[in-house]
C-alpha cells in the first residue's frame, strides 16, 4: 500500500503546486535523531518536510545500555520520547521498521505494525526528496552455534529490561538458597564474551549492581557471590586503548573478581555454558554476547545500493551511498572509509556525531547544488568506565598534542561529559543544560539500583 504524506496532499489538493522537500531519515539512535533535530531547528516545516523512521517509540544512548541492564540506570527517566521530541524540533515521527528501498522510485517501504496477532498498521511506503539511512547496528555471532538461542545481548532497552530481570532473579535464587543453607556457597554464574567497551563495563557495573542489593532487601548477597567470566579471543581486552591502559583494567576487573580469559575463542554456546576451542567449558547462568557489531539487518532489499560482508552500506568520502547522490548513510550501519584511512571509520558514539553533523551541512550543499565537503574523522580518544571503582581512557587531538592516557577522576569526568554532549546535540544548549543539571539531582534522590 502507498501512503502520501500530509504534505503531499496538502499541495495537491492546492492546486499541483510544488511539494515540499521531503527529507526522510531511518533510524532514531545517536545519528539520526541528532540530524533529524538540526534539520528540524534548520529548515522547519514551511518549505521542507522532515520525517524520522524509528522502529521504538523512545531513544536512549545506547552506550548507556550496560547501566539499564543492571539497574544503574532507570531508563524511563533518561529516554527521550520521539513523538515530544518532534513536536518541539519540528520534524515528524513515523513508528515503523525499514522493509526495503525503491531507488528508482525514491520510496522506502516499511513493515507492517504488529501488536500480538493484529496488524495495527499496514505495510506502507513513503516517498523521499532525500534519503539518510541510520539504523545502527546489532551483535554479531559470527554464526556461533547456540548464541541465539542461550545468549542475551545489548542492542536496545527491551535487551537491557530482560538481563536485569534475568540478573535480579539469578541473585534472588542465590539469596533464598543462603537462608535456606547459610553454609552453601550458591552463586550467579555470569559469562560475557567480548572484552571491548560494552564487555569491560558491563563486568564491572554487576559488582556495583551486586553490592547494592543489599539496601534492598537481599542482606544475605554482595559481590562475593557473583562469579563472572569476562572471555575474548584476542591477546588483550579492550584493543582500542594503549595496552597499559589496558592493562590497568585487567588488573582492577581481577581485583573485582571477574575472572578475565584472554586468547580464548568461542566454539559453541549451550544452556549449561560457553564452550571454548581448547576444550574448556564455562558455566554460566546468565550468558552476555558482546564481540563486535554487524549493521542491522533488513529484511527486503536496499535497491542498487552496495554493501560490505557484514551489511553495511557502502559510502563515498561524502558519506553519500557510492551508487545514489541522493542518499546518505552515517553511524553504525555506513562502511565508509576517508581520505588518508586505510580501514572504515569505526562504530563509535563519536563517529555517529560526527557523521550527522557532517550530513547536516552536506545537505544543506546539496540541496543548494553547490559541492559537498568530504568527512573528515578525528578520533577523539576512547574511555572505558569501570563503574564507580575506576574510569581509564585516552585523549586524542590537538588540545594534548597527540595522544593522552588518562585515569581516575578526570577519565571519569570526561566519560560523564560525553554523554552531556549527546543531551545537547539532541535538545539545544538550554534544555541540555536543565537535563544535565536534574540528572545531577535526580541521582542523589532516586534510588541507586531500579529494581522492577
Amino acid at each position: 500500500m502507498i501512503v502520501d504524506t500530509p504534505s503531499e496532499l496538502h499541495f495537491a489538493h492546492a492546486g499541483g503546486a510544488e511539494r515540499k522537500t521531503q527529507i526522510v531519515i531511518v533510524g532514531g539512535g545517536a545519528a539520526g535523531l541528532e540530524l533529524a533535530a538540526r534539520l528540524g531547528r534548520r529548515y522547519g516545516r514551511k518549505h521542507h518536510d522532515i520525517i524520522l523512521v524509528e522502529r521504538n517509540r523512545t531513544h536512549i544512548w545506547k552506550p548507556l545500555l550496560h547501566e539499564v541492564a543492571t539497574g544503574a540506570l532507570d531508563a524511563n527517566i533518561d529516554e527521550v520520547g520521539y513523538r515530544a521530541h518532534c513536536h518541539r524540533f519540528g520534524y515528524r515521527f513515523f513508528n515503523g521498521s525499514l522493509e526495503s528501498v525503491d531507488t528508482e522510485a525514491r520510496r522506502i517501504h516499511l513493515a507492517p505494525l504488529i501488536e500480538g496477532d493484529r496488524e495495527i498498521i499496514a505495510r506502507h511506503s513513503l516517498r523521499y526528496d532525500y534519503l539518510v539511512l541510520a539504523y545502527g547496528s546489532v551483535t554479531n555471532d559470527f554464526g556461533t552455534p547456540g548464541v541465539s538461542e542461550y545468549c542475551l545481548a545489548l542492542d536496545s532497552r527491551e535487551d537491557a529490561d530482560r538481563f536485569r530481570n534475568s540478573l535480579i532473579n539469578q541473585c534472588l535464587r542465590v539469596s533464598r538458597s543462603m537462608l535456606i543453607d547459610p553454609g552453601g556457597d550458591a552463586r550467579v554464574r555470569i559469562s560475557i564474551v567480548g572484552a571491548g567497551a560494552t564487555g569491560v563495563e558491563l563486568a564491572a557495573e554487576l559488582y556495583n549492581a551486586a553490592n547494592a542489593l543489599a539496601f534492598y532487601g537481599l542482606e544475605v548477597f554482595d559481590g562475593r557471590r557473583l562469579e563472572v567470566s569476562l572471555i575474548e579471543a584476542g591477546p588483550r581486552i579492550l584493543p582500542a586503548l594503549p595496552e597499559r591502559l589496558a592493562a590497568a583494567a585487567h588488573k582492577e576487573l581481577e581485583k573485582l573478581g571477574v575472572r578475565v580469559l584472554t586468547g580464548t575463542a568461542v566454539t559453541r554456546v549451550t544452556q549449561a555454558g560457553i564452550e571454548a576451542a581448547n576444550g574448556d567449558v564455562i558455566p554460566a547462568d546468565l550468558k552476555i554476547w558482546a564481540a563486535g557489531v554487524k549493521a542491522t539487518p533488513i529484511r527486503g532489499t536496499l535497491g542498487h545500493l552496495e554493501v560490505s560482508r557484514n551489511g553495511q552500506i557502502l559510502t563515498t568520502d561524502t558519506l553519500q551511498t557510492r551508487s545514489d547522490p541522493r542518499i546518505f548513510a552515517i553511524g553504525d550501519c555506513a562502511s565508509c572509509t576517508p581520505a588518508g584511512r586505510d580501514s572504515p571509520v569505526p562504530p563509535r558514539a563519536q563517529a555517529a556525531h560526527q557523521m550527522a553533523t557532517h550530513t547536516f551541512r552536506n545537505l544543506g550543499l546539496l540541496m543548494a547544488g553547490r559541492s559537498l565537503k568530504p568527512f573528515v574523522y578525528r578520533d577523539k580518544g576512547s574511555l572505558v568506565s569501570l563503574s564507580r571503582f575506576s574510569t581509564v581512557g585516552s585523549l586524542m587531538g590537538s588540545l594534548v598534542g597527540g595522544s593522552l592516557a588518562i585515569e581516575g577522576r578526570l577519565a571519569r569526568l570526561v566519560y560523564t561529559s560525553l554523554y552531556h554532549m549527546h543531551l545537547i546535540a539532541i535538545h539545544g544548549w538550554p534544555r541540555g543544560i536543565a537535563l544535565i543539571a536534574f540528572g545531577r539531582v535526580h541521582s542523589i534522590l532516586r534510588p541507586r539500583l531500579k529494581l522492577h
